[in-house]
């Protein structure tokens, strides 16, 4: 029986060691790889007894590896913070370094990361207390409407710090920058002729008490109150016991779904070299032609700044203090993510290890463990956590297996279980999984250990394998996206129409058992080059070559993405585009280019027809107006290529993962079709394999038949795999 290759990195969060992994070691994990559930410090008085009664049940009976202590409830003792907090708050790590756990330091007093909890009984919050300047912003819109012909006079507004004043013809579209026309702090303004609007857009102070989440200075300033009051008073215990943080559920939607910055425009200006006032009001309205590329450009830095705030500054303070940094946003599941979380994977952009929340509710965060993991991939990294079960009620064993398989074989390797609660009389958000709920304490010990398997062979720095992109069709959910729309902040405010790239994501894992990953425009631009092989990712760790590039729903497209797409298919390159083809770009004036390119593409006359344009390279460019699971599976077949990974055809495939370690191929398929799987599979390459099974941690030989198809050998590996099942195809010598 083989060994499991090393890694060539070393994550100290993770524990995740260079040395070579034992089938002895699979059947029974060290705890290093055990999950790490929420601890609710929850609505009593935490006493060190009751420390030293809980912390070795949760690792012996539980078969956890560590904690994530999170202060909640109205009732907590020691007031979070104050002396005594910390001094029972290091009683705990000191617990945890002599029980081998680790611990994960949450950085709030329940959830949203960013006000610091109260810091007195009349609930007065810490962070505004101390930074009252730092607080969220908003957007707000100050508008009249008036004739042409008169003076327009009127006050600057006093309310908040202006960013722009504009008058816009209402039938027109032409707009005009009125900062000239300001004196003493009135605007003063001769109406040419028509219907004019004319807006002061003004950035004030929201009652909302968390940080300003566009804000560097008030990310920072949060740390310093939060994180460094920990590594004040237990330094020595930072990288070894204590080994990451965590924040929780920060989102734009607060603050009206307009949350903005007083340092937008001077952001603005240092990177397009203009002023964006003349843009203001797309923010609203429609200006004409220039209004996707307006808001792209609003938009696109507001993602750019989120990115850079908040989840950049704790990356980077942990690594300096010698843990990594993880956490999620709220309403993941949210189809254009712009009002929420800006841009769901550009939010990650800086972040060590990219999360999800799955969470009850029916809120199907499933539909988006792809763009999260995608996300960690596009700028080079390998961890991808979930928080996983909160609010989901006392749910049956079949669907605590399920939901972990489907998202291990979507790129998660480090779910964190939602969670065991101090006080377990009063717990707010069911299950409580912990060896004292009589409907959990008779599996869990098993179910741990299974997860400890998965993370053993997925957690390390492993390469995503996969022949297939889909572009992450953002520019075209910020082109059409603006402020206060229907929908209402909570849920997102626009929804975009013919948007199908969620649609397509699913139908490509579930049903197709075809795996992808999901490019970023910017990755796309600044990271992939095309090259004899492919569309070839580029990264150190990450790195990929991809065959196919899906093209989902987009009116609105960077004409450099679009120009990179038609090299690709002139190389050779498939591209499948989806429901709607671009026609609006991203940069100014340049619609005419989108046009001309997609003309290179696919001609007109192919459009309609579905017919597919050829090149003698071997380049394919096909549109599906109506991207069905046939249509899909039959655009993405080449006969002269195999995938990785192939289903035979009539058989409803299982869900899978490939990774490769030191050049040695990891595949975990995951059956959650409810009847068993009983087939080959074709994997790509003559190789052997060994079966190592997560769930009893035995390790059996294979024979795979071999065979040729196309210009590829396959290795054809029989499986039988029972409902709620799942299996590990390791690489041997």
């Amino acid at each position: 029986m083989s060994k499991i290759a090393p890694s060539t990195r070393f994550y100290p969060f993770f524990c995740v060691t260079a040395v070579a992994q034992e089938p002895s070691e699979f059947k029974t994990p060290p705890t290093k790889f055990r999950p790490d559930p929420l601890w609710f410090w929850n609505n009593t008085d935490i006493t060190k007894e009751g420390i030293d009664a809980q912390m070795p049940g949760f690792l012996e009976k539980c078969g956890y590896g560590g904690l994530a202590i999170l202060p909640f409830g109205p009732n907590l003792t020691p007031k979070y913070l104050t002396e005594e907090y910390f001094e029972r708050y290091k009683y705990a790590v000191e617990k945890a370094a002599e029980l081998g756990l680790t611990l994960s330091l949450y950085d709030e007093y329940g959830f949203p990361s960013g006000s610091g909890g109260a810091i007195n009984a009349d609930g007065v919050p810490r962070f505004r207390n101390r930074f009252p300047n730092l607080t969220m912003k908003r957007l707000d819109k100050i508008e009249e409407e008036t004739r042409g012909g008169a003076t327009y006079v009127s006050p600057v507004s006093k309310t908040g710090q202006l960013m722009a004043a504009v008058a816009m013809n209402a039938d027109t579209k032409e707009r005009i920058d009125l900062s000239g026309n300001i004196t003493e702090e009135t605007i003063v303004w001769k109406v040419p002729e028509g219907n004019w609007k004319i807006m002061q857009f003004v950035c004030v102070a929201d009652d909302d008490p968390n940080m300003d989440y566009l804000s560097e200075e008030a990310a920072k300033a949060y740390i310093s109150m939060t994180h460094e009051a920990y590594y004040k008073r237990m330094p020595e215990y930072f990288g070894k016991t204590i080994t990451s943080t965590f924040f929780d559920e920060p989102t734009l939607y607060r603050a009206q779904a307009r949350c903005w910055t007083p340092t937008f425009n001077e952001t603005y200006i240092k990177k397009y070299g203009s002023s964006p006032a003349l843009y203001y009001p797309a923010l609203w309205y429609d200006i004409g032609p220039e209004t996707q590329a307006a808001r792209n450009a609003l938009f696109g830095l507001r993602a750019e700044l989120y990115a850079a705030a908040y989840p950049k500054a704790v990356s980077e303070w942990s690594k300096a203090h010698g843990i990594v940094a993880t956490g999620h946003q709220d309403n993941e599941e949210i189809e254009n993510p712009v009002g929420t979380s800006a841009d769901l994977m550009k939010c990650f952009k800086y972040q060590d290890v990219p999360g999800i929340d799955k969470i009850g509710g029916d809120r199907p965060a499933e539909k988006f463990y792809k763009i999260v993991s995608s996300a960690a991939y596009n700028w080079d990294h390998s961890l991808v956590m979930s928080e996983t079960y909160g609010a989901m009620g006392n749910i049956p064993w079949d669907t605590l297996y399920n939901v972990a398989m489907d998202q291990y074989s979507k790129g998660i390797n480090m779910l964190i279980p939602h969670a065991v609660w101090f006080n377990d009389r009063d717990v707010t958000f069911e299950p409580e999984l912990s060896h004292r709920n009589r409907l959990y304490n008779q599996g869990l010990y098993e179910f741990n250990t299974f997860l400890a398997r998965l993370n053993m062979l997925l957690r390390n720095d492993d390469r995503f394998v996969t022949d297939v992109a889909m572009l992450y069709p953002i520019e075209t959910m910020q082109g059409e996206h603006y402020f206060d729309g229907p929908l209402g902040a909570y849920a997102g405010g626009v929804k975009i129409p013919d948007m199908d790239y969620v649609q397509i994501s699913q139908r490509l894992t579930n049903e197709l058992g075809r795996d992808f990953q999901f490019l970023h425009p910017e990755v796309l631009q600044d990271a992939c080059r095309v090259d004899k092989n492919g569309l070839t990712l580029a990264n150190t760790k990450q790195y990929n070559t991809f065959r196919t590039l899906i093209v989902p729903s987009s009116k609105t497209i960077s004409v450099a993405n679009l120009a990179k797409i038609l090299t690709f298919f002139e190389a050779g390159g498939q591209v499948i585009f989806t429901t709607q083809l671009p026609v609006k770009s991203t940069e100014p004036n340049a619609d005419a280019q989108v046009v001309a390119l997609m003309d290179k593409l696919l001609p007109e006359k192919l459009r309609s027809s579905g017919e597919p344009h050829t090149n003698p390279a071997g380049g394919r460019v096909v549109f599906l107006a109506k991207p069905g699971a046939d249509a899909l599976r039959n655009a993405l077949a080449r006969p002269s290529e195999t995938f990785d990974v192939e289903f035979p055809e009539g058989i409803v495939p299982m869900r899978y993962i490939h990774k490769e370690r030191a050049g040695k191929d990891i595949y975990y398929f995951a059956n959650l079709n409810g009847k068993a799987f009983d087939s080959a599979v074709a994997l790509r390459g003559k190789k052997r394999y060994e079966l190592w099974n997560p769930h009893t941690g035995e390790v059996t030989a294979l024979q795979p038949e071999y065979a040729k198809k196309g210009k590829d050998r396959v290795s054809l590996v029989r499986l039988r795999v029972e409902p709620s099942q799942s299996v590990f195809l390791v690489e041997t010598k």
